[in-house]
């Protein structure tokens, strides 16, 4: 019988499958960043946040609404059996599984390049498994979705995939949540990462004063200036002003800049992406970084105040000749 589709079919089965293949991609992304996170590799990347957060986000939206879409298109086939023979449904079944299959095999050929220009062995086992397992479960849910509500077992098997859908979604978005903590804790880093930053500045504030002046700033105020328009910043979250003295332990060179942190600097490094000579990346670095690139590892603290003695090396940063005006 040649059924005739509606549009209620058509977008049914439209936002199935684009809700299926954007999960499928954050899914996969979400464990391969937890993989990265738990087995660094010391020629990988630094972690970043938005690597975990933004597939936890797009997984928690996504995931029950392609669980909504496929609850009312089998409510639909469970009244009329005719809608398991829309021209719409097949295509969409037939393009999943052709999807997910390229997805097994081009997955896999990505890891093994990365694998072989360096990449440890755990990642790339551990990864290999997370698609096979990934995929296996959507490949033969949408297998036996071909002859849905013609054999009862099928039925049955094709319903304990769905579930073991919901378990893996649920074990990534958990294990997510374990890596990057809670809400609290990335505001704290944040502000963590801009104090570092801000001290980062006044550094270099500092060093500029004593190459114009040939003399270190009394107080961080004397670095204010209202040409250039730049204002000494303050602790992002309290307000309160920086910690600065001169040393007295390494001459008039010699200064000390402190704040109070909110965590310990954590060790990311390592446990982002890996790029070896491919000069690919599986899920790019975004947003901010938990954590310091290689140059500020000088800015490492623990949850507490504080402090950084610096000196200044004269043959590094002279003090600018003074031009005389005629």
């Amino acid at each position: 019988m040649n059924t005739k589709t509606t549009p209620r079919d058509f977008f049914l089965h439209l936002g199935a499958l684009i809700a299926l293949i954007v999960s499928v991609v954050s899914i996969i992304n979400l464990y391969f960043s937890i993989i990265n996170y738990y087995f660094p590799d010391q020629l990988a990347g630094y972690f970043y946040s938005s690597n975990i957060a933004w597939p936890i986000s797009v997984l928690v939206i996504l995931v029950p609404l392609l669980y909504v879409f496929e609850y009312l298109i089998n409510k639909d086939i469970a009244k009329s059996s005719e809608k398991a023979e829309l021209w719409i449904r097949r295509w969409r079944v037939y393009l999943t599984l052709f999807i997910t299959g390229a997805t097994i095999v081009g997955d896999l050929i990505v890891l093994l390049s990365v694998y072989l220009n360096g990449e440890i062995s755990s990642r790339f086992l551990y990864k290999v498994l997370a698609v096979v397992v990934i995929s296996g479960i959507i490949f033969a849910y949408y297998i036996l979705s071909k002859n849905t509500f013609i054999n009862q077992g099928k039925n049955t098997t094709k319903n304990i995939f769905a579930i073991l859908g919901i378990v893996i979604t649920l074990l990534a978005v958990v294990l997510g949540f374990i890596v990057v903590g809670s809400p609290t804790k990335q505001r704290n880093l944040r502000f963590d990462n801009t104090r570092v930053s801000d001290l980062g500045n006044i550094q270099w504030q500092i060093i500029n004063h004593w190459q114009q002046k040939g003399s270190l700033p009394t107080t961080l105020t004397d670095l204010n200036d209202s040409l250039s328009g730049y204002i000494v910043p303050t602790d992002p979250e309290t307000k309160a002003v920086y910690g600065y003295k001169i040393s007295t332990t390494n001459s008039k060179l010699g200064f000390e800049l402190c704040a109070d942190f909110s965590l310990a600097t954590p060790d990311n490094k390592g446990r982002g992406d890996y790029y070896g000579n491919t000069g690919y990346s599986i899920a790019p670095d975004a947003m901010y970084s938990v954590g310091y690139p290689d140059g500020d590892n000088n800015w490492k603290h623990s949850a507490s105040k504080s402090c950084f003695t610096r000196a200044i090396d004269p043959d590094k940063y002279p003090v600018n000749p003074k031009k005389v005006i005629n």
